[in-house]
């Protein structure tokens, strides 16, 4: 049996064949990225079907925003996908653009192939509830769904299912830390395997500083800009998810490695209030979690860009938190273990891979 995995982030869509015949152990058979603005589904997935052949069993979706509804991988029918429109004003710059890939592959392959979603926000959906709540009356928050969801949740339960393997002597990982930095950016707090906390909360653009999204703010910004710019909220939230985070500091460039080598001072303001921001989490998380055992991270920028690993934990030692210069520099890809001798905490780069965890979810669902 053959599964077909789409994985669409904010800045790319990731296609893979896989053979998972085996449940636990889905093998590769093609990949392909596609990075240009708004690829057309329909287009892609007609030629990928032209050169698939036979055709796959199965297409596996990464979907950012579930609700509380979907918490498990979902077939995706109709009542499904009514649903899943509704929540495309939480996860603007995600769900419409996954829907349109559902709708893409139900053109190539037909009505009768059958469709999964597997959900960004469902390893998160047992926040504790001081963790998932706002300070907002229930009926402006928790009874009409104004709470915080978590994302990346394929990604960072990647990263504690890769940490587990390494240390079996910790139970359910121990207290770990995971950091997901790519296009968009999210940390967590992961006790035994239990989410205590994450950054992003009632849409992505909560938490961490990202490549265009600005991240933490004050919710008094939107109606003063409102007022100040004659603009639209729904204006104002477009512009903090695509036109700020570090392409906005900078006024040119979104990619922190770039921007890392650029003299420019707008430049390294906007690496040094990226990395500031991630460091200001870490330490919270640190007291979420009473100390931890260890540190991942994971993402474009996580696993190749040693400079902002190094800026990111600098200033840490107080925590027991060290890195070996030599081997954060070294690690520009793949998994690797980067923290001194001496550190008391285990420090590591995980190669996330979200498409294999979308392809044993799909053979799950097949089983």
């Amino acid at each position: 049996m053959r599964a077909l995995t789409v994985n669409t982030g904010s800045t790319s869509v990731k296609l893979a064949l896989y053979d998972i015949s085996s449940r636990d152990a889905p093998a590769l058979l093609h990949s392909e990225r596609h990075t240009e603005p708004q690829p057309d589904p329909h287009r892609v997935l007609a030629q990928l079907a032209v050169r698939l052949q036979p055709a796959p069993q199965v297409v596996a979706h990464r979907i950012v925003h579930g609700g509380t509804r979907f918490v498990q991988p979902t077939p995706l029918d109709s009542q499904t996908l009514t649903a899943l429109a509704e929540l495309s004003p939480l996860a603007p710059l995600h769900n419409p653009q996954a829907l349109r890939w559902v709708e893409g592959a139900r053109e190539a392959w037909g009505a009768q192939m059958p469709q999964i979603a597997v959900f960004d926000t469902a390893f998160f959906a047992r926040l504790p509830r001081v963790a998932a709540e706002y300070a907002l009356p229930a009926d402006l928050g928790s009874r009409i769904g104004v709470r915080r969801y978590g994302f990346h949740g394929i990604a960072h339960e990647d990263m504690w299912r890769s940490w587990c393997a390494l240390y079996p002597d910790l139970t359910r990982g121990g207290r770990l830390i995971t950091l997901q930095l790519g296009g968009g950016c999210s940390i967590a707090a992961i006790e035994r395997g239990q989410p205590l906390d994450t950054s992003m909360g009632f849409s992505p653009l909560e938490g961490l500083v990202m490549e265009t999204r600005a991240g933490d703010l004050d919710a008094a910004i939107v109606p003063y800009l409102e007022h100040r710019l004659s603009l639209s909220g729904a204006e104002i939230v477009v512009r903090l998810n695509t036109e700020s985070g570090l392409a906005g500091l900078s006024g040119s460039r979104n990619d922190p490695g770039a921007l890392l080598g650029d003299p420019a001072p707008d430049a390294q303001f906007a690496v040094e209030l990226y990395c500031y921001r991630i460091r200001k989490y870490l330490g919270a998380y640190l007291a979420v979690l009473g100390g931890c055992d260890g540190i991942v991270f994971g993402g474009g920028v996580g696993e190749h860009v040693p400079g902002v690993r190094a800026r990111a934990l600098a200033g840490l030692s107080w925590a027991g938190i060290a890195l070996d210069p030599a081997l954060n520099n070294a690690a520009r890809g793949g998994a690797a273990r980067i923290d001194a001798a001496d550190s008391g905490v285990r420090v590591h780069v995980a190669a996330v891979d979200e498409e294999l965890a979308l392809a044993r979810a799909a053979a799950q669902t097949q089983g």
